[in-house]
């Protein structure tokens, strides 16, 4: 049987960073100054009656954007 402890670290960090992600998700309505975030020019809302369709797709571009930086910082060698 191969040793498990690997992925089991994987789910671990993974865990962690969900968790952290919930947090600051949670929090993201309290704090000041993001209120732009989701109403970018670039960002689709259709209303049609009862039916609203969103998509953030500015918003996601800035926010894989900037993922990426932060991640190319963290885990360069």
């Amino acid at each position: 049987m191969p040793d498990l402890s690997a992925i089991a670290r994987l789910l671990i960090l993974a865990g962690v960073i969900l968790v952290a992600v919930g947090i600051v998700l949670l929090a993201a309505g309290r704090i000041p100054g993001i209120g732009w975030l989701g109403r970018l020019p670039g960002d689709i809302t259709i209303r049609r009656g009862p039916v609203t369709i969103f998509a953030p797709i500015v918003t996601s571009l800035l926010l894989s954007l900037l993922l990426t930086l932060i991640l190319n910082v963290i885990f360069r060698r």
